[in-house]
């Protein structure tokens, strides 16, 4: 039976990309593997797959006691499957920080590097053969990866090594950093077809601040006003989700690649509050912008 390989639900280009990085270096080096994805992958991702030569990964909707798994790209088990335990997890490789939860009946290999990437991670897993034998295909999706993680270098998350990865990569694959990040962050742009609730949830994580249970969404483009023009579909499409999934609140922050600087819905007084307690910024309308924000990780979590 191959290890199934997959990331966190609500995919993005790292985790689905990972996915099938780490089913190439294990077939490559004796194990069967196959890559999956819990969810839809977003219009990045399925922009990165369609010019690198690669299809959806199959949608992954159980696992079992008998499943041997890999995990990459996160290690919350709330971003899976409500009995990831009962599986035998063999591996997990991620880039965020350690949350906790996710237990095992045997010791396991596990790496988690202060990276911007998974795939970064990947990277200096791999011994300098491996390397030498990726094919293009797959550097491409870890130079995709890198790319959209870390906003082509703009995200506080970026690390020289990540930039020495990347820039490695463009270098092999003759292709023009600026240029092909540009196309996929306009991909990324494209959601004029996904409904609210789809959007809400695109690129979202469960977090618990302070005893509250937050779904924190955030929308990477660079047309934001494509979504803020439905601003008024949206901020109740928020209230939908807050209650469907039985949340203290849902906080969505449309991110502006270009600009740099995140616009913070506010449907509500809680989330009112907290923009001018976490974020030092008063609200005057149902939209307030944060000059300056664009990680979730190394600016949003950590201001909450």
């Amino acid at each position: 039976m191959s290890v199934k390989i997959f990331g966190h639900r609500s995919p993005d280009t790292d985790a689905t990309a990972c996915a099938i990085i780490w089913a190439w270096y294990l077939n490559k080096n004796g194990t069967s593997a196959k890559a999956y994805v819990l969810g839809t992958p977003n219009t990045e991702t399925l922009f990165v797959l369609k010019h690198w030569g690669f299809e959806v990964p199959q949608l992954l909707k159980e696992v079992t006691a008998k499943d041997k798994v890999i995990i990459v790209d996160t290690n919350n088990p709330d971003e899976l499957f409500e009995n990831i335990n009962e599986a035998q997890i063999i591996q997990i490789i991620d880039h965020h920080k350690l949350i906790g939860g996710i237990q095992t009946n045997t010791p396991i290999d596990i790496c988690i590097k202060p990276l911007a990437a998974c795939a970064s991670v990947m990277y200096t897993l791999m011994s300098d053969h491996d390397i030498l034998a990726m094919p293009e295909a797959i550097k491409g999706l870890m130079l995709s990866c890198i790319l959209s993680d870390t906003l082509q270098f703009r995200s506080p998350t970026t690390t020289d090594k990540d930039r020495e990865i990347a820039n490695l990569l463009s270098k092999e694959l003759n292709v023009n950093i600026e240029t092909y990040a540009l196309k996929m962050f306009e991909a990324k742009s494209d959601v004029s077809r996904f409904s609210d609730e789809e959007l809400i949830k695109m690129d979202s994580k469960k977090y618990k601040v302070n005893g509250n249970e937050y779904r924190i969404s955030v929308l990477e483009t660079t047309a934001p006003n494509i979504i803020l023009d439905r601003k008024d579909s949206i901020l109740k499409a928020m209230e939908v989700v807050k209650q469907k999934d039985e949340l203290d609140e849902v906080l969505l922050f449309v991110i502006d690649i270009l600009r740099q600087e995140a616009t913070l819905f506010v449907p509500n007084e809680s989330v009112r509050a907290i923009a001018i307690n976490s974020f030092n910024q008063e609200p005057t309308s149902e939209l307030v912008v944060l000059p300056g924000v664009i990680s979730r990780k190394k600016q949003i979590i950590p201001a909450l």
